[in-house]
């Protein structure tokens, strides 16, 4: 990847995450919270799984996942945080290395498919969404969450790079309606604070979807 998206790619985020003991708070995104505390535990796929929060707090819930990021970094500090929590959850977790913007998942294998700010170019992006829709099982979920360009308004420091940004009602349009019913398309608000830690209002773009059986 080249141009302004480098920043976005692999090499960018390996830096990244050697350049701090953490990057992330630990927690898992709220939106995950949001949509998937009322699904019953089965098998999930968590895209961009980072330092392991979210795919920690669905094996702790009774999930067995599969935690996929580009980052070996990255994938090393999930593991060790898996490990933190003990034998139970952390069996629950399978850590793997892989390319997303190429990587493809086993078709219809997931009850879950989570992908939380996972911004790539347009042309990229819309591959990944129809791959990770293709591998969700009959009567599962699809949740794909993204940073809204209202952020760009705020002070909250978003690059303000054309094709970066996306709207659930973009991804939901590009669900066959006969194969997907829509239950969330909306750009939602939460509270959060800047890097220099001053409150802000930002606001995601959430879609999330059950394909039929």
């Amino acid at each position: 990847m080249t141009g302004p998206m480098s920043m976005f790619g692999q090499d960018a985020w390996e830096e990244r995450y050697r350049s701090s003991a953490a990057i992330w708070s630990g927690r898992p995104n709220p939106p995950l919270v949001d949509e998937a505390a009322d699904l019953a535990p089965g098998v999930a796929l968590d895209i961009g799984c980072g330092e392991g929060a979210d795919a920690l707090w669905l094996a702790a819930r009774g999930w067995r996942v599969t935690g996929v990021d580009f980052s070996a970094t990255a994938l090393d500090r999930a593991a060790a945080h898996a490990d933190a929590l003990g034998a139970e959850v952390a069996g629950r977790v399978t850590w793997l290395q892989a390319d997303l913007t190429g990587w493809t998942p086993s078709t219809g294998t997931f009850d879950l498919v989570s992908a939380h700010f996972f911004h790539v170019p347009e042309e990229q992006r819309r591959a990944l969404f129809a791959r990770l829709a293709d591998a969700v099982s009959p009567g599962g979920t699809l949740l794909v969450v993204g940073h809204a360009a209202l952020d760009l308004q705020t002070t909250m420091h978003r690059p303000d790079v054309p094709g970066m940004f996306w709207t659930a009602e973009e991804v939901a349009d590009s669900l066959d309606a006969g194969r997907w019913e829509v239950l969330v398309a909306e750009e939602r608000p939460r509270p959060g604070r800047d890097p220099e830690g001053r409150e802000v209002t930002l606001h995601d773009a959430v879609l999330r979807a059950r394909r039929r059986r």
